[in-house]
């Protein structure tokens, strides 16, 4: 399968400084082993662009931990303590987005659309600086598109074409930045023959997947642990 690297292989995609989009929620389809690769990494000033940062030394939270972030952007950023200290203490740059914002940005991102007008946020701290515009009446603010460099992104499943299904919830963001990255590297769980999801099935078409790694997690007793 051409598209299957090992799981450090695919640092030489990464350059210092770039901006990555990370799918997962909490930890929830969170590519936990490209994250590990990349915090054990010497890779510097990178962007961050995903929900949140993690736990406390966990997932995103390693990458925090190890200094390879310059930047956060993403709407959720209180479930991991480091994240708070490093923002107080001036090593942390943050970019509050909210949710549904940053879900479009990135949609938009992947569409080839330059941004969106919104009401969300008019009239807060996260507006300023930002286009206004009235449209009949309501007062909205324009939301720029958001692409990455790099998108790393969790799966279930890939065939060996690289077409991707997600765990249920897994999904949520992942989908959306596997179409906004211009290098898209999945980790997933399984590899199955081409042919074996049906058109219906498929969440995310190989034509947008680079490369896949296989994931070295497994989750026991609601806890991610590494295969044995």
């Amino acid at each position: 399968m051409e598209k299957l690297i090992e799981k450090s292989e695919y640092l030489h995609y990464i350059n210092d400084n770039d901006t990555l989009l990370v799918g997962g929620f909490g930890l929830s389809g969170t590519p936990l082993t490209l994250i590990d690769e990349l915090a054990d990494s010497s890779k510097k000033g990178l962007t961050i662009v995903s929900n949140n940062l993690g736990e406390a030394g966990k997932g995103l939270g390693k990458l925090l931990l190890s200094k390879n972030i310059k930047k956060a952007k993403g709407s959720y950023f209180t479930s991991n303590r480091d994240a708070v200290k490093a923002w107080s203490d001036g090593e942390l740059e943050i970019e509050l987005i909210p949710q549904g914002t940053l879900a479009e940005a990135v949609r938009c991102g992947g569409a080839g659309i330059g941004g969106f007008y919104t009401k969300t946020a008019v009239g807060t701290k996260l507006a300023e600086g930002k286009d206004v515009k009235v449209i009949d009446g309501e007062t909205y603010i324009l939301e720029k598109a958001i692409k990455g460099d790099v998108s790393l992104i969790k799966a279930m499943k890939a065939d060996t074409l690289g077409n991707l299904i997600y765990d249920h919830t897994g999904r949520n963001f992942n989908a959306v930045m596997a179409t906004a990255g211009k290098i898209v590297i999945a980790e997933v769980d399984e590899i199955v023959e081409a042919g074996s999801f049906s058109p219906q099935e498929v969440e995310t078409p190989h034509v947008y997947v680079d490369y896949i790694v296989m994931n070295k997690y497994v989750k026991k007793g609601g806890k991610y642990v590494e295969h044995s």
